[in-house]
């Protein structure tokens, strides 16, 4: 029952004459609210106005903004230049819908209203339709990125997009792309709160975005709710999980997941062995390095030079400077021609055994089989000489580097070093 600010209605003659003529005072039982709304009552047409309480008396603040709506004007010619060039460069061919919202977009401002108000005006002008909506993120996309990405989720709202999981899943790609996790994780609760079912497709593309932010325990869950739905797993699936394992640095459990594939015939992509190679590399592991070596042949995928460099570098860091001779001439003999990366690193791994005889011996094949020693291999070779203190031989490799000679053949200066030094700097190679 309403409550009143006063506790008595004075009726007037002047206004309403009651049969008696008589002006007459009503007394009724109100309390503490005013009338706002015209009523009348059974005897005489008495005209109260009954309203809400006041904003004083309940201490709840009164709201009498009215939120705007957008204003749609057509764009005429009192625009920026930037704006006029960026209307010229939308595509001929779009419809009179698409083109009318993206000028409007394109001139957007605060005065006029948001984006959100600008594309709900849109759709009650307009009517667009799914096809409309993809032109313009098309041409959003081209345009402006970010901006895309707005009208985007924007887009989800509207009945008229009628977005389906394939949509989700490029949007959560995009913002995976740019490490935005908050903004993907918010369009993947969207899309399950409006019964969308998520696939495989969006799974992996959330594992592939904690793989690259490095939430290992994410990656994880994501991949165990990605087997549960039942589909099966495809190479893509597997090698974001495996590219997870590798940057959090566990390696072995990414191999754990490759042959798992390889049991079910399903072959990773070269990046994913590469990745993994390197992993093992890096750390010296080389007896790790090997077998995944061997699985990318096993694979079918032909191994290319930086493979073999990645092998050797492998046997390097683990201090097996034979190996890493044995791996540089497999690639040899399989066709490959070493790059100066490749006799770098054996050098590196002969310097890092302190094994000169092995080095010399393994540059006179070199120079057999006519390759040139380069930039990289002549560093570590000055390096090595300055070390045991052979300072001039090493400004023989500097000043052949001086006089812009690009390389240097290797009876130059290191054969010359190897005649001319006492032998007790030779260690004899076993």
């Amino acid at each position: 029952m309403g409550t009143y600010a006063c506790n008595m209605l004075i009726y007037s003659k002047s206004t309403y004459p009651l049969v008696n003529n008589i002006r007459k005072t009503f007394y009724f039982p109100l309390q503490n609210c005013t009338f706002q709304t015209p009523r009348e009552f059974s005897f005489g047409k008495v005209h109260c106005q009954l309203g809400a309480p006041n904003a004083e008396d309940t201490g709840k603040p009164e709201n009498k903004v009215e939120k705007l709506r957008y204003k749609w004007l057509e764009i005429g010619t009192n625009i920026t230049e930037a704006q006029k060039k960026a209307i010229a460069q939308l595509p001929p061919t779009m419809t009179k819908r698409c083109m009318a919202v993206m000028k409007q977009i394109i001139c957007l401002s605060p005065q006029k209203g948001s984006l959100s108000e600008l594309l709900a005006a849109w759709v009650r002008r307009m009517k667009p339709d799914r096809a409309d909506w993809l032109a313009v993120l098309k041409e959003l996309k081209i345009m402006d990125y970010q901006l895309y990405l707005q009208v985007a989720e924007l887009a989800f709202l509207e009945e008229s997009f009628e977005a389906n999981v394939r949509d989700y899943t490029k949007i959560i790609h995009d913002y995976g792309k740019q490490n935005r996790l908050q903004d993907a994780e918010k369009i993947l609760l969207s899309m399950k709160s409006k019964g969308v079912i998520c696939d495989q497709v969006t799974l992996t593309a959330m594992i592939h975005m904690y793989s690259k932010a490095g939430n290992l325990k994410l990656a994880e869950e994501t991949f165990e709710e990605l087997k549960l739905i039942g589909e099966t797993l495809d190479k893509r699936s597997y090698g974001s999980m495996i590219m997870a394992y590798i940057r959090a640095g566990m390696p072995k459990q990414g191999e754990t997941l490759l042959r798992e594939m390889d049991a079910q015939e399903i072959y990773a992509g070269k990046e994913v062995y590469k990745a993994l190679l390197r992993a093992y590399s890096m750390t010296g592991d080389s007896e790790g390095a090997q077998r995944v070596f061997d699985a990318i042949q096993c694979a079918g995928i032909p191994p290319d030079v930086k493979l073999c460099g990645l092998l050797i570098n492998a046997y390097g860091m683990a201090g097996q400077s034979q190996k890493a001779g044995i791996a540089f001439e497999n690639m040899r003999r399989a066709g490959l021609e070493p790059s100066d990366k490749c006799v770098a690193l054996v050098l590196a791994a002969c310097e890092k055994e302190n094994k000169l005889n092995k080095a010399l011996e393994f540059l006179v094949n070199l120079e057999n089989g006519g390759i040139i020693v380069g930039k990289e291999a002549s560093e570590i070779l000055a390096r090595w000489f300055q070390r045991i203190g052979v300072v001039k031989e090493v400004e023989l490799v500097l000043r052949e580097y001086a006089v812009g000679e690009a390389n240097f053949k290797v009876p130059s200066s290191p054969l010359a070093f190897a005649h001319s030094e006492p032998n007790d700097h030779l260690i004899a190679y076993p």
